[in-house]
């Protein structure tokens, strides 16, 4: 049996988007599923928005999702070069191969001549395309234009009146009628081949079995199969996966917020939890299980359970995935998660200065709070910036009883702020006071980070130290009196 080999080849022309990002997933999981390869290609024949900065991202992306390959620019291989803009020699050869066959032919029409020609199918109602005026020029013609300075397109020469089938193995059969195609460029004037051209060289040459990618891609495929009959080549299996929409049901972009797979990292989602949810954007396992480990969707993943339909990016399930995972991790880990964030946090000095102790109260109760690291300052705020009482935690405070408990608590808080000591405090206050946990817990709160919810009463406590905490409680008193 053949050996299974897919590729996943972006345009290094921005960071990569979650589109992307959930192609050279699904290519890499079906090539696990089957024991095949992933070869990563570049795909930098867009001269002018192609950066190296853009396709070292792109590395960076893959890698940090999870994502491994066999061969690409970065690490070589049998079939390089891996960026299209040093195969350019090869493309040469298959191009006079075309054009000495009959296929294909030199085309000098302008760009005002080939706009012109749009705007008056347009305006008879017909589909805009090239309508062949240079595909009989005469060798004495040619060289008259070439006389000129003019600088040809190379086109091929579409078959008229052909249907072309494609057995997508996602979507079904496909057809597409040449009749309003139109022979299309393969080579640029500047001598650049065209995506189309270029792909099915490449795909051919690397040794693809299978092409896994956006359904976007569908309405090249019957000229890449044209180029493939014409050249002799087998074709490989096509399967189009569905676009990822926003939950308005439109096609994801900026307005849905974070596009591109890095802001999804720097917001602080877990690598595994963004790879579980990407796997899922589509394709649906066996079963109910939604919390799935990378080994475990490589030996899930197949074609056949592949959708049709679009793929909606629900933000609430990847939040609660990353919980999940967040939650999953032990303290130790979790501690590091946080470190690395502490460095980008706006009470990054503060943290610095709680001994280990602290820092370890602190990673406990923020734990199964953070829905995702980038998180953490809105739950930092209420520890180090100034107490702002809220109008609801103010009203909290007015309450009858709440001076006397806590003038109480001002009165006799320990000199030892170990959280224990403060639970068991807490708690004898409680009875010693003869009143219900709230009556003590609720006003407390309030009058000590001016907020009706958040960590843990000691925790907080514990992180303040002694005057600190003093100095809120005679705040919240003098408040309360005024």
């Amino acid at each position: 049996m053949e050996k299974i080999k897919v590729r996943f080849a972006p345009s290094p022309t921005g960071p990569l988007h979650i589109g992307g990002a959930r192609s050279a997933l699904f290519n890499y999981l079906f090539a696990a599923n089957k024991q095949g390869e992933l070869v990563l290609r570049i795909e930098d024949t867009d001269l002018d928005r192609s950066k190296r900065e853009y396709e070292d991202e792109i590395h960076e992306s893959l890698r940090w999702l999870g994502i491994e390959w066999q061969e690409g620019a970065d690490i070589g291989g049998a079939n390089g070069p891996y960026r299209q803009t040093e195969r350019l020699d090869i493309y040469e050869g298959y191009t006079k191969q075309l054009l000495d066959s009959g296929n294909a032919y030199y085309c000098f029409c302008s760009e005002d001549e080939l706009e012109a020609e749009r705007n008056s199918l347009s305006e008879k109602g017909e589909t805009p395309r090239y309508l062949g005026k240079c595909r009989n020029l005469t060798e004495e013609e040619r060289a008259q234009r070439e006389k000129e300075g003019k600088r040809p397109t190379v086109r091929f020469r579409v078959p008229e009146n052909q249907t072309i089938l494609i057995d997508d193995l996602v979507r079904g059969q496909v057809s597409f009628e040449t009749e309003n195609m139109g022979d299309f460029i393969i080579i640029k004037s500047d001598g650049i081949p065209t995506y189309n051209f270029a792909v099915v060289i490449d795909d051919v040459l690397m040794g693809i079995t299978h092409v896994i990618r956006a359904e976007e891609h569908l309405s090249n495929t019957p000229r890449q199969l044209m180029l493939y009959e014409a050249l002799g080549f087998d074709k490989p299996f096509f399967a189009h996966i569905s676009l990822i929409l926003g939950e308005d049901r439109q096609k994801m972009s900026k307005r849905h917020g974070a596009t591109s797979l890095f802001q999804y990292r720097d917001l602080g989602y877990l690598p595994e939890a963004m790879f579980n949810f990407l796997a899922l954007l589509g394709w649906a396992p066996e079963g109910e299980n939604q919390i799935m480990t990378k080994a475990d969707l490589g030996k899930a993943f197949s074609l056949e359970r592949v959708s049709k339909s679009p793929a909606v990016f629900d933000l609430d399930k990847l939040n609660w995935l990353n919980q999940q995972y967040l939650l999953s991790k032990s303290l130790l880990d979790y501690k590091q998660l946080l470190v690395d964030f502490v460095s980008k946090s706006n009470y990054a000095a503060d943290i610095n200065k709680l001994n280990e102790q602290q820092f370890n109260n602190l990673a406990k109760s923020l734990q199964p709070r953070l829905v995702f690291l980038g998180e953490l300052d809105s739950h930092l705020q209420i520890l180090f910036e100034p107490c702002q009482i809220s109008e609801e935690a103010f009203n909290v405070l007015k309450d009858d009883g709440v001076i006397e408990v806590l003038c109480h608590i001002k009165n006799n808080l320990p000199e030892d702020l170990e959280v224990s000591i403060l639970e068991v405090f807490l708690k004898s206050t409680v009875k010693e006071l003869k009143i219900k946990a709230k009556q003590l817990y609720m006003p407390l709160r309030c009058a000590l980070s001016g907020q009706l919810h958040g960590m843990e009463l000691p925790v907080m406590i514990n992180i303040w130290g002694r005057d600190e905490t003093l100095r809120r409680l005679t705040s919240a008193l003098t408040a309360i009196q005024a």
